[in-house]
Formats: C-alpha cells, sequence, structure tokens
C-alpha cells in the first residue's frame, strides 16, 4: 500500500472528522513510517493535558517534597503513573464517541441541576487557580529583578495572543513547544547530582522518610495526589479531543499520546523532587521554589537559579493557557457558542472573550496590593479536593453508557474495578485533605 505524506493539515467538517491531506506529497511505502506521520497528526492534547498539570502549584508541591524528605517520595509518582493514564484514557474514549465536550455530556446526560453544579465548580475552581499561576509568574520574576507590574500584564497579553490566531494546530504547536521546554528539568535533575543509586531505589521501592509517619508528611504526600490529577483536565482533554475532531480510526494514537504524555510528566514530577532534594542535602530551608532557586545559588552556580525560574513561569504558563480554555470551552459549550479554536475571533466572540477575561483577570488581583493569596490557595484546595471525586464518578458514568459509547468502546469489567477503586482512594484522600485545611486542630501535629 502507497500513502503521500506531507504537510498536514486539519481540516474541519460536518462529520467530525481529521483529513490528513497533503500539499507538495511524496510517497511513502513503509507502514512504519505512514503510522509515524499519523502519530504526528493526533499527538498533542495528551502531552498538553498532562504536562500543563505540571503547573506553578506543581512545582512548589513537588519541590517541597524533595526539599523536606529527599527522594522518598518518588515511588508515589510511579504509582501514580497508571492512575493518570487510566483517568484521561476515558477521557479520549469519550471526546471522540461523542465529539463534544465535558460539560456538554454532562448536561445532556445528567440534567441542568448536575450540569450547573459541574459548571459553576469547574469555573470557580479554575480562576481561583489561575490566580495562583500568576502569584508565581510575579514571584519567580521578582527574584529576576523584573516588577511584576511589568512582566505579569506582559505574561497576560502573551497568553491571549497564543490563541487568538484562529487556529488550533498554531496554539498546539506553540503549547507543545513549551511542554518540551520541561526537559530542561532532566539536565537541572541532572546537574545537581543526585546519588543514581539511591534515586532508583526510593523510584520503585516504597519506604517512609526517617521520622516516620506525620501529619505533615501524610498532608503531603495528598498534595502530591491531589496535583497530579486536577479536574480541569478531563474537561480540557475532551475539548481538545472534540475541536480537533478525532474519530475512532485514531483511537490508538491518541491513548499512545496520554501515555506519552503521562510518562513524560511523571518524569518531570521527579527531576522536580530531585531538584528539591539538592536543598534537603544542602541543608537549605525550603520556603518557595523561587527563594530555593536563590539559596541554591551558592552551590550550583547562576545558570540552574537563572534555569528554576525561568522553568517555574514556564509551569505557570502552561498552566494558565490549559485552564483558562478549559473554562472557556465548558463555558461555551453550556451556552451554546461557538467554541473552537479553529474559528477566528469574529466568529466566536463569546468563546474567545471568556478566555481573555479569565486571564485579565487573574492577572489584575495579583496586582492588588495585599490581595490574600495564601486564603486563595487554601480556597483551591479544599474546592479542588471536593471537585475531583464527583467528576471521575460523572465520567466513570459516561463512560459505562452502552447507548452513548456502544460495546466496543463502553469500559469493560476490568475498567470499573480500577477506576471506581481510584474513585474511593481519591475520595477518601480529598476528604481528609478538606477536613485538614478548614480545620487544623482536628489532627495531631
Amino acid at each position: 500500500m502507497v500513502m503521500t505524506v506531507a504537510r498536514y493539515e486539519t481540516q474541519i467538517d460536518r462529520t467530525h472528522t481529521v483529513s490528513t491531506l497533503p500539499a507538495r506529497g511524496r510517497v511513502v511505502h513503509s507502514k512504519w513510517t505512514r503510522n509515524i506521520f499519523t502519530f504526528l497528526v493526533v499527538f498533542g492534547p495528551g502531552l498538553i493535558v498532562m504536562e500543563a498539570d505540571n503547573d506553578a502549584g506543581a512545582v512548589s508541591t513537588y519541590v517541597q517534597a524533595g526539599a523536606q524528605y529527599g527522594t522518598k517520595l518518588l515511588w508515589i509518582l510511579l504509582f501514580l503513573l497508571p492512575v493518570t493514564y487510566f483517568i484521561q484514557e476515558m477521557v479520549v474514549r469519550l471526546g471522540i464517541a461523542t465529539g463534544k465536550g465535558h460539560a456538554t455530556m454532562i448536561y445532556e446526560r445528567f440534567g441542568k441541576w448536575w450540569g450547573l453544579f459541574s459548571l459553576i465548580d469547574l469555573q470557580l475552581v479554575n480562576f481561583l487557580t489561575l490566580i495562583t499561576e500568576f502569584a508565581a509568574i510575579s514571584l519567580a520574576l521578582s527574584h529576576m529583578n523584573v516588577a511584576p507590574r511589568v512582566g505579569v500584564p506582559l505574561a497576560a497579553v502573551g497568553l491571549t495572543l497564543m490563541v487568538l490566531t484562529g487556529s488550533y494546530r498554531r496554539w498546539e504547536r506553540i503549547t507543545v513547544f513549551l511542554c518540551l521546554l520541561d526537559i530542561a528539568w532532566v539536565v537541572i535533575a541532572y546537574k545537581l547530582q543526585p546519588t543514581s543509586g539511591g534515586v532508583l531505589h526510593d523510584a520503585f521501592v516504597p519506604s517512609v522518610p526517617a521520622g516516620g509517619i506525620t501529619a505533615g508528611l501524610v498532608f503531603l504526600v495528598i498534595a502530591i495526589v491531589g496535583t497530579t490529577i486536577a479536574p480541569w483536565q478531563l474537561f480540557f482533554q475532551q475539548s481538545c479531543v472534540a475541536d480537533k475532531r478525532l474519530r475512532f480510526a485514531d483511537l490508538k494514537w491518541s491513548r499512545l499520546d496520554t501515555l506519552v504524555g503521562a510518562v513524560f510528566t511523571i518524569v518531570v514530577a521527579g527531576c522536580m523532587m530531585i531538584a528539591g532534594n539538592a536543598a534537603n542535602v544542602h541543608g537549605i530551608a525550603f520556603s518557595d521554589p523561587a527563594q530555593m532557586a536563590n539559596d541554591l545559588r551558592l552551590f550550583s552556580g547562576p545558570a540552574i537559579r537563572s534555569g528554576l525560574l525561568l522553568l517555574m513561569i514556564n509551569a505557570a504558563v502552561l498552566g494558565t493557557t490549559a485552564i483558562s480554555l478549559s473554562s472557556a470551552w465548558a463555558y461555551g459549550e453550556v451556552k451554546g457558542w461557538a467554541h473552537s479554536l479553529e474559528m477566528p475571533i469574529g466568529k466566536a466572540k463569546g468563546f474567545y472573550a471568556t478566555y481573555v477575561v479569565c486571564v485579565t483577570l487573574a492577572a489584575a488581583i495579583v496586582l492588588i496590593p495585599g490581595a490574600p493569596l495564601q486564603l486563595i490557595i487554601i480556597g483551591v484546595q479544599v474546592l479542588a479536593g471536593i471537585m475531583l471525586p464527583s467528576a471521575i464518578i460523572f465520567l466513570q458514568l459516561l463512560l459505562n453508557d452502552k447507548e452513548l459509547l456502544g460495546e466496543r468502546f463502553a469500559n469493560k469489567a476490568w475498567n470499573n474495578w480500577v477506576n471506581w477503586t481510584i474513585i474511593i482512594v481519591l475520595f477518601a484522600l480529598s476528604l481528609v485533605l478538606a477536613a485538614q485545611v478548614t480545620a487544623p486542630k482536628l489532627f495531631p501535629s
């Protein structure tokens, strides 16, 4: 079989399919080469949804874990790898089967009340999280001697321009590039010279840090779980798949994209923890990643300091664009607006306006002197903890709807065992985290 391959472009048609049409084609005889090109067409949503979750909050959590406990918690990340994949794989199947976003499906299958509940929770948690992303940008810029009142608005303008091009593909390429910049975390982890034998042991052999199980350790573990799986990811990837108009023929490649994204994200998260381990080794007290970068300069040089600060900004930028888009997609779906990055501004005004308003307001709040950022961060933890189990339950119920997906693509029995186990564990952890944040005195120090 012969296939003509060249530069691929997505064409949106009424059948919700991806057409890969060649321009200046060349003949490709190899099945392996055809598969590579097909994967590259589908590639993007899985990597972006996973790596964008390594946002500013994730950087702070993973680095803090390394600074306090060294590499002793690396095994948790390895445990979370299949969990993240299984959850997002369900999102891929649902998005391909329906060609619709997650918010739309909740409204259609569970009614207006539950749809409104999920939408309000999503928008509130997303907006508060956006504020923390811009707070991280402000913090990193201040350590680079850039005034936040200059840097934060510039970041907001750049994030707006990323999506106002009327091209999903263009936005995707930019975002994938930003994701791949996180390879620098691997370089930094290597430069900080951890003991390779110790890293491998702690990654594959579960252990408890010196000092035993304490309240602080338990809640940091819960924070690691919470920051690795976020509610907005469900809405974002399904809308991404729908906007890209993927079909069932693309399912195996979408699964591979999601798996690659999950592995890459866990590796990067592990490198963040290893970077924090350098503070633990040198006896540096941890307050935040930016301050740690400054303190490490005495031991590792200015290049590591600059790299950590720039990667902190990159993480916040990735988180901001993905979270803002998940809000814009969800709101556009529910309101019945045109909601595609393939559309020019004039044809999707409400969709683009939602994105711009989210970014602009979050940036503005960060610049308010004395803004209660710590209170906002706590609110994000509680709301995300409450929303995550319910969001996954909606997803699980939708994936068991055989009328919607058919026998072939609905969940199998083993899927349900795995997924309900994940839901129960997450629900228990979320309740404990919410209780600890709202009533700390319930638990011993």
